[in-house]
């Protein structure tokens, strides 16, 4: 189910702003990603809504009716919430025409739908930083070193009883090993989990998570195993928004420690899943 967090409505005339987080996975809804949606209401309708997130950046023309959908073009159009905004202030009336709203269309109080976007837009970017979704994990119990990054291999259990081994891929940024301020941080996580097996895209930062189909890959930790030697890690930790980790990684130096860390991992996973839940650092 699509996680949605703190709608806040903005009354302006025969319309209403509505503003909400919203974060979703992979292989459940469409594709992993999060931000931010302005929703234009009318007469108890969503006559129109623009998605404000990291990948998804589009508009639909009444998505209780027409849902006809069209792209934001990242190059061009620049920040979504600011060209939502913008867009919504200049070409109201003619967008819900389009929608199927053309009574509210020749209702609209420009005045008020133009003060209300200012506040509007204050929410909204609010929202994409303050209520984005990350996660801090355990760091694992048996870390396993490799030049600028390292494994770190822990068995999980779940509140919900779902559980199994999980690998964090861990780096220390803003710092050096040397120095007190230095932040060890989890790059990328799998959770070979039995019922709901994933795996996110920098957990502390962009937090995109993508759920395996257990049909096609009934071995979550085979496949992990496999795009570590194939060496994907480096184009998955671009994607996570660490470019700079991944240009300094030792491919070589990595390939040297997988047999290492392939055999501890078999060896956890064998063993089975604590007794008691392992709660993440941070909910």
């Amino acid at each position: 189910m699509m996680q949605q967090t703190g709608r806040v409505r903005v009354e302006a005339g025969n319309v209403t702003f509505v503003v909400q987080h919203e974060l979703w996975d992979g292989n459940i809804q469409d594709h992993s990603d999060q931000g931010v949606v302005i929703l234009v209401e009318t007469g108890g309708a969503t006559a129109l809504r623009f998605n404000c997130f990291d990948r998804e950046r589009s508009y639909v023309y009444g998505p209780e009716g027409k849902n006809v959908k069209f792209r934001m073009d990242e190059t061009v159009d620049g920040n979504p919430i600011g060209w939502s905004v913008k867009t919504i202030r200049n070409s109201i009336g003619i967008m819900l025409t389009e929608a199927g709203y053309p009574e509210a269309a020749g209702s609209v109080d420009l005045g008020a739908v133009s003060s209300a976007l200012d506040e509007v837009e204050n929410i909204a970017r609010g929202k994409f930083m303050a209520e984005r979704n990350t996660v801090k994990h355990n760091r694992g119990t048996d870390i396993i070193e490799a030049g600028n990054i390292r494994f770190g291999l822990e068995m999980r259990r779940l509140p919900s009883g779902d559980g199994g081994l999980a690998i964090h891929l861990l780096s220390d940024l803003a710092g050096n090993t040397g120095r007190v301020f230095t932040e060890e941080t989890e790059l990328l996580a799998f959770d070979c989990f039995w019922d709901g097996p994933h795996y996110h895209y920098g957990p502390r930062n962009k937090n995109h998570r993508i759920y395996w189909d257990k049909t096609l890959v009934p071995d979550p930790l085979g496949w992990c195993l496999e795009q570590f030697k194939t060496k994907k890690l480096k184009a998955m930790l671009e994607r996570a928004g660490y470019p700079g980790v991944a240009a300094d990684l030792d491919e070589d130096l990595i390939a040297s420690v997988l047999p290492a860390v392939e055999a501890r991992a078999r060896e956890m996973e064998a063993a089975g899943i604590p007794a008691e839940p392992t709660p993440n650092l941070v909910q």
